[in-house]
């Protein structure tokens, strides 16, 4: 087993943990105490600040080198001109891994910062102890038990992240569950001042928990070890990376915020093209890409059928799927026919994409009907269903049938939203492995992304 491997593999799965620093009252730092809690940590909770006995029933120690036990994981609160002698005890007590939480490090681009965070490194090596941060948030890993954030999800899932913002992280993993995304393992880099984003890659690459990859990324400081990287783990994972930094003031925040050389959006381009992973721009994007990669087949068709309650939306999902490279599927003569029996005969089309008419959201079994016939037609390889209720009890209907209709055809289904309709159907459709988008634009896009990773790959392992 890879040294590295199994150097992270135990940062992720700690017996112990020391808080140092950690507050009395409610202040930020404190947050990592709730979580902890929060997730039901099994292991032993170390508290460690000079000042008090006892925080929240739990006995406090002066220092980490007080601490009776071992400590495998520290969480270190303590401003950063503090920090230096506490890395000093934490390698004396044989810490495995430390998490740099508060700022004042490369990022303030002085050269005090600089020169600290080289220090802090430097000790940390001495005594084979890892730094995850500064200026991050560390770990959130659902099968420990470990977390950054209380309510955030305690089910297990098979999506590795990695990422520079310890907020964007929070913000995912509070609302990820909603598109059917649970984690593996999460970890906030900050500063990203000794474990970087290649070694999390390498890491996540033969980790078995984890089949999908997502990176939130300011900067790349050894482009060549990045590039191998990425390749590598992109031939057995998808890599669905969000890179900021692209334009001058994208540079300047990224610099600011992690002290991140940014680079340059062609020399990106050209990566993610060498490199087989999956580019995508902002928020939006990168939460239905990671959600489409977690619940859509490994294999998936370019032939889609579109079934739609709006006529109008029929239309632009049409126009999107060509824009994207997708093909509109040729339905066989004896599913239009049957789809003429289902369909009302005004103001609707039985041809692709099928436009069944807002009645639809009234009789609900038009929609499921009508996606079970098209479902099974072997020219289909998937279909994207734009429709919704006009009551709780029709919605009901809408989302049990139409996953019923999907778990008897096999094939993906990908649903979208009909704006101003209920916005309460995503969660209970991506429980059920189908994806749900806000626009079929969105829809259309993400899907042709899995298309082409999984081109790329095949391509690749082919050659």
């Amino acid at each position: 087993m890879n040294p590295m491997f199994e150097q992270i593999e135990s940062l992720f799965h700690p017996r112990s943990v020391a808080i140092v620093g950690l507050p009395r009252g409610l202040k930020t730092g404190k947050l990592f105490l709730l979580a902890l809690q929060d997730q039901k940590f099994t292991g032993d909770i170390y508290p460690v600040n000079p000042n008090v006995d006892e925080i929240d029933g739990l006995k406090t120690y002066p220092s980490v080198s007080a601490i009776p036990g071992p400590v495998d994981l520290a969480i270190v609160l303590v401003p950063s001109q503090y920090t230096l002698p506490v890395i000093k005890e934490c390698v004396e007590k044989g810490v495995k891994g430390a998490i740099l939480f508060t700022a004042g490090y490369r990022e303030t681009n002085t050269q005090e910062g600089i020169d600290l965070e080289k220090k802090i490194v430097a000790i940390a090596r001495s005594g084979r102890m890892r730094i995850i941060g500064p200026n991050g948030m560390g770990f959130y890993v659902p099968r420990s038990g470990l977390s950054f954030f209380p309510e955030l999800s305690r089910r297990p899932g098979s999506v590795g992240m990695i990422s520079h913002s310890g907020s964007l992280t929070n913000i995912l993993g509070r609302m990820a569950s909603e598109k059917g995304i649970y984690f593996s393992k999460v970890v906030s880099i900050g500063n990203a001042c000794d474990l970087a984003v290649t070694d999390f890659l390498d890491y996540f690459k033969v980790d078995e928990e984890t089949a999908v990859i997502g990176g939130y990324i300011e900067g790349i400081p050894n482009g060549p070890a990045f590039l191998n990287a990425l390749k590598s783990t992109s031939l057995k994972k998808p890599v669905i990376l969000w890179k900021v930094g692209m334009t001058p003031e994208g540079s300047r925040a990224a610099t600011s915020h992690t002290g991140a050389l940014a680079g340059s959006r062609e020399i990106w381009q050209a990566v993610i093209r060498q490199g087989g992973a999956v580019s995508v721009s902002g928020f939006e994007a990168y939460l239905d890409a990671l959600m489409a990669f977690s619940l859509l087949p490994s294999q998936v068709g370019d032939r889609l059928a579109i079934l739609s309650g709006p006529g109008g939306l029929a239309v632009s999902a049409s126009e999107a799927c060509g824009k994207e490279g997708l093909k509109l599927a040729e339905l066989l003569p004896e599913t239009k026919k049957t789809l003429k029996g289902i369909i009302p005969p005004t103001g609707t089309s039985y041809k692709n994409p099928v436009d069944v008419g807002l009645m639809a959201s009234l009789d609900i079994d038009i929609y499921i009907n009508a996606a079970r016939k098209i479902a099974g037609d072997p020219g289909v390889d998937a279909l994207v269903v734009i429709g919704a209720g006009l009551t709780p009890e029709t919605n009901e209907a809408y989302t049990s049938g139409l996953i019923q209709a999907q778990m008897e055809s096999g094939k993906p289904f990908l649903l979208v939203k009909i704006p101003g309709f209920d916005k309460d159907l995503a969660k209970q459709f991506c429980e059920s492995g189908l994806p749900f988008f806000d626009s079929a634009e969105r829809a259309m896009r993400t899907y042709a992304s899995v298309k082409r990773y999984r081109g790329w790959q095949e391509k690749q392992i082919k050659s």
